[in-house]
């Protein structure tokens, strides 16, 4: 058989369960660790529930990714868990799923590694949202469930270190409400205005413009430009006013 000839057989099994995301959606990756329970609790000294050391790691990788090919304008970040929104026009690898997951699993894991001096691992899922509307859920709900990750971890280590053990302290917070997990937090005199935004509401790089001004030597003239600056935000917005800092993002 003639190579073309191999090759064209080969490929179409190869390419059977490609999907290509739509040009007229708008594109989201999540990348969530594996196995990072073991790797915080046990592999890493972190301060508990949250520590600032790892909170950086994850935004390096983060610059990183948005810093290179990928086309991205919105990255935000939650626990281990990473949401990168593509800008409407990203076009690379044809907008196909397969490379995507396979290449940014890839990237932020062997970045992340690098970063904590640890191997660390990502997965990665690629979810096509049909207008900004849907694009607004997807992060209200990514920052829902940050505040009430951030609330369970609080409440947890509240217990341990009140005397409970692991088991004791996760079987009592099991299926309790987020009110009464609250209330749980002020018998600590803890509240959620005393947590720190970051680890409520997650942070968020984005791109944004400046003015570069500089001289021509030549000329004496002064001359200005703009510039792409990255953002760090550790104090988001939330509810409302979140959808509609995400709506404006995009536009």
């Amino acid at each position: 058989m003639k190579f073309d000839d191999f090759d064209t057989k080969m490929r179409k099994f190869e390419e059977s369960l490609d999907q290509v995301i739509p040009a007229d959606c708008f594109m989201v990756a999540r990348l969530d660790g594996k196995g990072f329970t073991k790797l915080t609790k046990e592999d890493m000294d972190l301060e508990k529930p949250f520590d600032i050391r790892f909170r950086q790691a994850i935004i390096n990788t983060m610059a990183f990714l948005m810093n290179s090919y990928f086309q991205i304008a919105y990255a935000y970040n939650e626990s281990d868990e990473i949401s990168l929104l593509f800008k409407p026009n990203a076009d690379k690898f044809n907008r196909k799923v397969r490379k995507y997951n396979s290449i940014l699993a890839a990237e932020t894991s062997v970045h992340f590694s690098k970063e904590i001096g640890r191997d660390a691992i990502f997965d990665c899922r690629m979810i096509p949202l049909p207008d900004v509307d849907a694009l607004q859920d997807y992060f209200a709900w990514r920052q829902a469930d940050s505040a009430r990750n951030s609330v369970l971890a609080h409440c947890y280590y509240k217990l341990v270190a009140a005397g409970k053990t692991p088991q004791d302290a996760a079987k009592e917070l099991t299926n309790m409400p987020f009110r009464n997990k609250t209330e749980l937090l002020a018998h600590f005199n803890m509240d959620l205005k005393s947590i720190p935004k970051w680890q409520l509401y997650g942070s968020a790089l984005y791109w944004d413009k400046t003015i570069k001004e500089g001289l021509n030597h030549a000329t004496n003239a002064l001359l200005s430009g703009t510039r792409r600056k990255l953002i760090e935000n550790y104090e988001l917005p939330i509810g409302e006013e979140y959808r509609n800092w995400i709506a404006k993002l995009v536009k």
